[in-house]
C-alpha cells in the first residue's frame, strides 16, 4: 500500500511499503535519521521514542513497533525535528543541558522525543510520562529536573504549525488500511487468515523478535467507528479501537483501581498505541485487561460479516491460546453495565511500571446489612486463560462480610486455580497471593490503608 506523513515537517509518499517494516528501521536505514535508537526492539525502553500527532493529539510512541501503514495521514517528529528552523533548541533540549541529564547519551533521544511531548501537551506528570523511557548510567533525577525546568516555556511554534497530509485508504489487496467496521468485516470475511493490527504492541514483536513475516494484514487504526465510547442510562459500550490511554480518564471516574491499574499497563508510548479490544482479542492469560473488565460484568459484541453475537467476556476464553471466535470473526466493541463501584484491581509485577504481571486480581463484591450479597472476581496469571474464582464466590455469598467468611474460603481458592510456576513466580506464591488479595480487599473495604505506595518523595529543584 501507498503510505503519506509529514516527517520533521516535509512531505513523504511511500509507494508500496514493506506492510511490516517499522518506522525505527525505515527512519536509519532509508533517511539516515540515527537520532533515534533502538535498544530492546520490543517497546520496553523506549530508546526509540519518536513524537507522532494527528487529529487526535500528540503522542509519544515507540518507533520499533510502529509500522508505517500506520502512520498514514500522520505527522512524525524525530529528535532531529524538535529544534526550530533556524536551529534553536526546544526548551527540553535546553534544560537537559542544564541539570546534566545525559552522559552516554544512547537513552538521551527517546528521553527528548517523550518530554517534548509532554511539553506541548502541558502534561506535569513528568514520572509517569517517563517511566517508559530507561537510563542506566544517568539517573533519573537529574532529567526529572530538566523536565519540570521546561514547564513554564513556551513550546515551539513549528511543532504545531502544519497541515495533515490527505491519506487515503487502501481496500484491496493482500494489505489493507479501512475506514470502517463494515469495509473492515467484508474483507475479513474474504481473507480470515489475515492478521488484524490495531496499536501493534504486541503483533510489534511477533515481527521484531520472532522474525515473523505477514503476507496479510488489516490496518484498524483508521477505522473510527471502533473508536467510540457510547454511554446510555444503564451502560458504556467502548469501541475495539479505543486505547488504553483514552480508557484512563473514563475509568478514573467510574473505577478509579482500575484506572490505577491501566496507568501500569505498558508505558506512556504502549498505552497510546495499545487498544482494549486487542488486549482481549490476543487472549493472553495474563492481560490485565480481561480480569478486571470480567469483574465487572462485561459483555462482548463480536462480529463475522454481517452477523453480531454478544457473549459474556469470560465465555470468550475457552482454553491457553483458544478463544470462542470464529474465521472471519473480530472483537467489534466491549459493554459494561453502569453500577456503583464496589471494584478493586490488585497487581503483582516485579517492577511497579511496565512490567507483566505474576499475579493480577480483580474483586466486584456487593455487600448489604453486613452480607455478601454478590461477588465477581477474576484473575490474571493464575490458569492458561483469565479466569473467575467461581468456588470462592460462592463461599462468599450468602455469608456474613467478616474475617471468618474469608477464612472459611481458603480451601476454594485450590478448587478455582492450580497456577504454574515460571520465572515471573512460583505456583505456591501465585496461591498465596490470590488469597491475600481477597485479605486486601476486605480491609480496603473498612477503610483499611492497604497500599505501600502511598508514600512518595518529590523531586527538588
Amino acid at each position: 500500500m501507498d503510505v503519506t506523513f509529514l516527517l520533521n515537517g516535509e512531505s513523504v509518499e511511500l509507494r508500496d511499503v514493506n506492510a511490516t517494516e517499522t518506522l525505527l528501521d525505515w527512519l536509519r536505514n532509508a533517511r539516515g535519521l540515527t537520532g533515534t535508537k533502538e535498544g530492546c526492539n520490543e517497546g520496553d525502553c523506549g530508546a526509540c521514542t519518536v513524537m507522532v500527532q494527528d487529529e487526535d493529539g500528540n503522542r509519544a510512541l515507540n518507533a520499533c513497533i510502529l509500522f508505517l501503514p500506520q502512520l498514514n495521514g500522520k505527522s512524525i517528529r524525530t529528535v532531529e525535528g524538535l529544534a526550530s528552523p533556524l536551529g534553536d533548541l526546544h526548551p527540553v533540549q535546553k534544560t537537559m543541558i542544564e541539570h546534566h541529564g545525559s552522559q552516554c547519551g544512547f537513552c538521551t533521544p527517546g528521553f527528548i522525543a517523550s518530554m517534548a511531548t509532554s511539553h506541548l501537551n502541558g502534561d506535569t506528570d513528568h514520572a509517569t510520562a517517563l517511566a517508559g523511557n530507561l537510563c542506566r548510567c544517568t539517573g533519573y533525577v537529574p532529567i526529572l529536573r530538566a523536565a519540570k525546568a521546561a514547564e513554564d516555556q513556551p513550546a515551539p511554534p513549528h511543532l504545531s504549525d502544519f497541515t495533515l497530509p490527505d491519506a487515503s485508504s487502501a481496500l484491496q489487496g493482500d494489505v489493507v488500511q479501512p475506514e470502517t467496521a463494515d469495509q473492515l468485516a467484508e474483507w475479513y470475511m474474504a481473507n480470515p487468515d489475515a492478521t488484524l493490527i490495531a496499536g501493534a504492541t504486541d503483533v510489534g514483536l511477533w515481527v521484531t523478535k520472532n522474525l515473523r513475516t505477514l503476507p496479510k494484514v488489516a490496518f484498524l487504526n483508521r477505522c473510527t467507528d471502533l473508536q467510540q465510547i457510547t454511554e446510555t442510562e444503564d451502560s458504556i459500550t467502548i469501541g475495539a479501537g479505543v486505547t488504553v490511554a483514552r480508557l484512563i480518564p473514563l475509568m478514573d471516574e467510574l473505577h478509579p483501581s482500575l484506572g490505577q491499574m491501566l496507568r501500569r499497563y505498558g508505558s506512556a508510548q504502549v498505552r497510546a498505541a495499545a487498544t482494549i479490544g486487542g488486549n482481549i482479542a490476543n487472549g493472553s492469560p495474563i492481560g490485565d485487561g480481561p480480569p478486571a473488565l470480567i469483574a465487572l460484568g462485561a459483555t462482548l459484541h463480536l462480529r463475522r460479516d454481517l452477523s453480531r453475537r454478544e457473549i459474556p467476556l469470560q465465555d470468550f476464553f475457552v482454553d491457553y491460546g483458544k478463544q470462542d471466535r470464529a474465521e472471519g470473526e473480530f472483537v467489534e466493541a466491549i459493554t459494561l453495565p453502569k453500577q456503583a463501584d464496589r471494584l478493586k484491581c490488585y497487581k503483582l509485577s516485579k517492577r511497579f511500571d511496565q512490567d507483566i504481571s505474576a499475579v493480577c486480581g480483580c474483586f466486584y463484591i456487593d455487600v448489604a446489612e453486613g452480607m455478601v450479597t454478590g461477588a465477581r472476581i477474576a484473575f490474571g496469571g493464575m490458569a492458561g486463560i483469565p479466569k473467575r474464582a467461581t468456588h470462592v464466590e460462592q463461599a462468599l455469598i450468602g455469608q456474613p462480610w467478616t474475617d471468618d467468611t474469608i477464612a472459611a474460603a481458603w480451601e476454594a481458592w485450590a478448587q478455582d486455580f492450580t497456577p504454574l510456576s515460571d520465572m515471573r513466580a512460583s505456583a505456591e506464591y501465585r496461591l498465596e497471593a490470590a488469597r491475600n488479595m481477597l485479605s486486601r480487599y476486605f480491609l480496603e473495604d473498612l477503610g483499611g490503608d492497604v497500599s505501600v505506595h502511598d508514600v512518595s518523595a518529590e523531586v527538588q529543584p
